[in-house]
């Protein structure tokens, strides 16, 4: 597939007139190419070609919000046998949804209106970026009439020039085309959409409103199935990185992995564990990587997050004198405010398409799981950090068991929460204080596990419960939000139930931004209280099936569990747990103080 960046209309003429046409341009001629009737038919049209690409690929389900400058696209997505086009109440969740969609079918779409839909989605594009998804952002733009025009158009700052919304894409994207004429729209659309699969980045559509429906010989035929030339891997280059990395490793008495979170981006989750079980290391994966290790490996310890770390985890990767990172990203977040007591001359960082050991040297254009199998051939077995891991070793502790009628503690929530998990499950984790909690439950075979770590927008776990919902139909999801959280999003709880979703929603009441209470607290932080299951039940109205509780004690929330599981097993259950506004984990405590003192560091000496 050609990947050059598809062209851009030549920039027309001012117009001179106000709010009219220029006298010399014809709307039917710019509207209606003269093409032989017997070339094209009534499907073969820029938003059938659109629709059915999106299909092609697993992309399904699409999210939109209509808006005047997309609804003839609309017409044609919805008249797609495959398609199913989702609406959302607001453009915002629409490209969390997408996001959502994404982590789980391996792409996502969102449709939106030219400008106020387009910047209000922009926050969710950009998350998406962080995190390595493939998102296709479709916007209607305006009619290919004005651009270059000096006419000032609705939905615009009110300047002659559209491409406010174009350039603010064009950070947070990896491609961005403005389809307004039909000539180059077949190239620039799959172009588009084979560079979001390449690059597992999101790209920007934006077609102007008066071309999805005309006719065009280019669409005049199926689209062709992608075949999208692999990546390769410089041998040469793979030789020698796994010569310098096996040499170094097989040096080190009790040496560790660990996984990043761009496994998923470089595909090599299988690869990882190829590695892992070759070798006898014991295994441990970053925070943001949960769920793309399978937890259930003999050698796992937990999550290495540094001060913050699954019990023990901590010890045995610190101490180690040699740690292979597969895919990392160290952050503020990640590395606990910059508290990581790791070494640059005991690692091997391995990217996507890049090696790196100790301080040099470097090696480029090796895929990682070409990397990763590779060594697991060349690699002594060694287990010892996992041998001193099972000494150090002492089993978790139980949380103590309620009394009748005493409030509800967080971690006796969680300890029920984990007894719900299986194969069949996933569970979603909101920006918060459930990053800590959930980062705790042990995940069964299968089981999956979503959250936005290098981005962090509170509120994403709405529209990406319901895009991974959508598009994981063979699982439960099994959400965690907390109350300040889900107030930035709630509205499309009224999407799944129109979807028929059956998620359950752990609702987390305890009055405020719990997470930024633990960094910096002040009075903002402190929030108004809804009754949040009479909101839901409004949002419900009788139509769809849908279930809510409000619990304060273990018995109540078991209680609501078990009705969850059996009698409304079928229905979206909501269940708001109502705790302290000091219950938080001790990751919290103790991740909240290091990165306050991160973010609280003086300037430099000038």
């Amino acid at each position: 597939m050609d990947t050059k960046i598809g062209g851009f209309d030549a920039i027309k003429p001012p117009c001179n007139d106000v709010g009219g046409l220029p006298a010399s341009v014809s709307v039917s001629a710019l509207q209606k190419p003269v093409v032989p009737s017997s070339l094209v038919s009534a499907e073969s049209t820029l938003g059938r070609h659109l629709a059915r690409r999106l299909v092609q690929i697993g992309a399904s389900d699409v999210f939109s919000v209509p808006g005047d400058f997309n609804l003839t696209l609309l017409d044609h997505l919805i008249a797609e046998p495959g398609l199913n086009l989702i609406g959302c109440c607001n453009e915002l969740n629409a490209g969390y949804a997408a996001d959502g969609y994404a982590r789980s079918r391996g792409v996502g779409a969102c449709v939106v209106t030219f400008s106020v839909g387009g910047l209000s989605v922009l926050n969710a594009i950009a998350g998406a970026y962080s995190e390595n998804l493939p998102v296709i952002c479709i916007v209607g733009g305006p009619n290919s009439n004005d651009h270059g025009t000096n006419r000032i158009l609705h939905h615009t700052i009110g300047l002659p020039d559209f491409s406010q919304e174009l350039r603010c894409f064009q950070t947070v994207t990896c491609y961005q085309a403005v389809v307004s004429n039909l000539e180059e729209a077949h190239e620039q659309i799959d172009t588009a959409v084979s560079t979001a699969l390449k690059e597992s980045k999101p790209v920007y559509i934006s077609i102007a409103c008066n071309l999805p429906a005309i006719p065009h010989p280019t669409f005049s035929r199926e689209p062709v199935p992608f075949s999208l030339a692999p990546k390769v891997t410089n041998q040469m280059g793979l030789d020698a990185a796994v010569e310098a990395t096996a040499n170094f490793l097989n040096k080190a008495v009790k040496p560790v992995l660990v996984g990043g979170p761009k496994i998923r981006v470089a595909k090599a989750g299988e690869a990882f564990v190829e590695l892992a079980d070759a070798s006898g290391y014991a295994i441990a994966v970053m925070p943001s990587a949960k769920g793309l290790v399978p937890e259930t490996h003999p050698h796992f310890m937990g999550t290495y997050w540094g001060a913050v770390s699954t019990a023990f985890c901590n010890e045995i990767v610190e101490s180690a004198d040699a740690y292979l990172f597969a895919g990392p990203i160290f952050n503020d977040y990640s590395s606990v405010g910059y508290s990581l007591l790791l070494k640059k001359e005991k690692a091997i960082i391995v990217q996507p398409d890049r090696v790196v050991v100790g301080n040099g040297p470097a090696f480029g254009c090796i895929l990682m799981k070409d990397f990763l199998r590779a060594l697991a051939k060349r690699l002594k077995h060694n287990s010892t950090a996992y041998e001193n891991y099972r000494r150090i070793f002492v089993p978790d502790g139980v949380p103590l068991k309620c009394k009748p009628d005493e409030p509800l503690r967080v971690n006796v929530l969680f300890k029920h929460i984990q007894e719900m998990l299986s194969g069949e499950t996933a569970v979603i984790a909101e920006t918060g204080d459930s990053w800590f909690n959930c980062q705790k439950l042990k995940l069964p075979q299968g089981c999956g596990y979503e959250f936005q770590m290098q981005y962090g927008s509170i509120g994403w776990s709405v529209g990406a419960t319901l895009g991974y919902a959508q598009a994981a139909t063979d699982k439960r999801v099994i959400a965690c939000i907390g109350d300040g959280s889900f107030q930035v999003t709630a509205q499309d709880i009224s999407t799944m139930m129109r979807c028929g979703q059956r998620t359950i929603i752990f609702l987390i009441n305890n009055g405020g931004y719990t997470i930024e209470v633990e960094i910096h607290d002040g009075p903002y932080n402190v929030i108004k209280n809804w009754n949040y299951t009479a909101l839901v039940d409004a949002i419900h109205n009788g139509e769809g099936k849908c279930w809510t509780a409000k619990v304060r004690t273990e018995e109540e929330l078991k209680e609501a569990i078990q009705t969850a599981n059996e009698e409304k097993k079928d229905c979206l259950c909501f269940i708001e747990v109502i705790v302290h506004k000091d219950d938080t984990s001790k990751e919290l405590l103790e991740w909240g103080s290091r990165v306050s003192a991160a973010n609280s560091r003086p300037p430099n000496p000038q």
